[in-house]
């Protein structure tokens, strides 16, 4: 095969690694935005609307925490030393 024509290879566990990061990155602009969205709830007509918004606050917060150091468990620098050590993108290029 020419190389030309050869396909483009990328590795699933460089692969990954890169989406985890992409969320990592997105993550705290989603959750901005739902921490947001109580602003946007009427209130004045239940009595409980304060209780419920700080409910959905902290346990937003726990989700987000959550979440937060389960990306960070699967980005962490050991995995990247094996990743590295093995060529871990299968010869596609860096940035």
């Amino acid at each position: 095969m020419s190389p030309e024509h050869t396909p483009l290879f990328l590795a699933r566990r460089g692969y990954r690694r890169r989406r985890l990061a992409d969320a990592a990155r997105v993550l705290p602009l989603f959750g901005g935005a739902l921490f947001c969205l109580p602003l946007l709830w009427k209130g004045t007509e239940r009595a409980g609307g304060t209780v419920q918004a700080l409910i959905y606050v902290f346990g937003l917060w726990v989700v987000l925490i959550t979440v937060s150091a389960l990306i960070s468990r699967h980005l962490s620098p050991e995995e990247q030393a094996q990743d590295s050590g093995r060529g871990g993108d299968g010869g596609a290029g860096t940035r």
